[in-house]
């Protein structure tokens, strides 16, 4: 199959290019090289490739940016989106997009996860704009599948447990204060990646959430990280309202993959067994990583 990856040097991107070009042909684009919500441009870069497929990676992520530049974030999570679904029903192709856990307001009492049935109610700009680009998909006619995932964590790019590790070696005896009262299913690319070959491979359309199993708060998800690292943990756990921010977070972010198990593509595992291959195959690279960036 021939597959278009745009976002593919972002931290899913990256292991989306690297997991379908296993057994597939692909190219991508990211950006700002790429301006998805310039449907002249998508024509120019895409037409020559003749895509099969296109999977959708990029996205506006800057959570709290949104808040103060709203247009910036509707441009990409939206207009882009959809710009990216009329080129897949025109062409015609698949499309794959993929979306988040901010489209509901978390308000439901953990652990009780979301099911792709319940009605999103986002809290911020940023979840409107991705909730904007879902819609765009469903009233495209393409042939498509949006993928809701959650706490993103990978070894490219910038992400929690990065932030984590970079922080403890700065300073090892300074105590770290983590928030203790949000929930989500903390959910490693490179697995996220495969499952996204599943569903690309199995022909399935429609919305399917796609998070690893299990779930956890911030400060249990950093105390096992720095647990499987083998490193002093010097974390205290505090509440959300210590740390104001532009943006409102959902309290509780976990998704269960419900129409991915009806299906039989669910490939999603446990939370904490995908951590720990995370720290057996990345632990030397992580650590000189964070070394550099202290």
């Amino acid at each position: 199959m021939r597959i278009f990856v745009t976002g593919c040097r972002g931290q899913l991107g990256r292991d989306v290019m690297e997991t379908l070009s296993e057994r597939h042909t692909t190219a991508g684009l990211d950006l700002p090289e790429l301006d998805i919500a310039d449907p002249e441009a998508v024509r120019r870069r895409l037409a020559p490739f003749a895509p099969e497929a296109i999977v959708n990676c990029a996205a506006y992520t800057r959570v709290d940016d949104a808040e103060r530049d709203p247009a910036a974030a509707e441009r990409v999570n939206a207009a882009g989106v959809a710009v990216l679904a009329a080129y897949a029903a025109a062409a015609p192709c698949r499309l794959i997009h993929i979306s988040t856990d901010y489209v509901f307001d978390g308000a439901r009492e953990p652990p009780q996860p979301y099911l792709e049935s319940d009605a999103p109610a986002p809290l911020s700009v940023y979840g409107r704009t991705k909730l904007a680009g879902e819609r765009a998909v469903a009233a495209s006619g393409a042939r498509a599948a949006v993928l809701r995932t959650a706490w993103l964590y990978g070894r490219h790019g910038a992400n929690f447990l990065k932030t984590i590790l970079r922080r403890t070696l700065a300073a090892p005896d300074r105590p770290l204060r983590v928030v203790n009262d949000q929930y989500g299913s903390p959910t490693w690319s490179w697995r996220l990646a495969r499952q996204i070959a599943a569903v690309l491979e199995a022909g399935a359309e429609g919305l399917f959430h796609a998070t690893a199993e299990g779930a956890c708060t911030w400060f249990e998800l950093a105390r096992r990280f720095l647990e499987e690292m083998g490193l002093p943990q010097r974390l205290r756990p505090c509440a959300s309202a210590e740390y104001p921010t532009a943006a409102r977070r959902p309290r509780n972010s976990i998704l269960e993959n419900a129409r991915l198990k009806a299906a039989g593509l669910n490939v999603m595992v446990a939370w904490d067994a995908d951590l720990r291959e995370y720290v057996r195959r990345y632990r030397e690279a992580l650590l000189a990583e964070a070394c550099e960036r202290t």
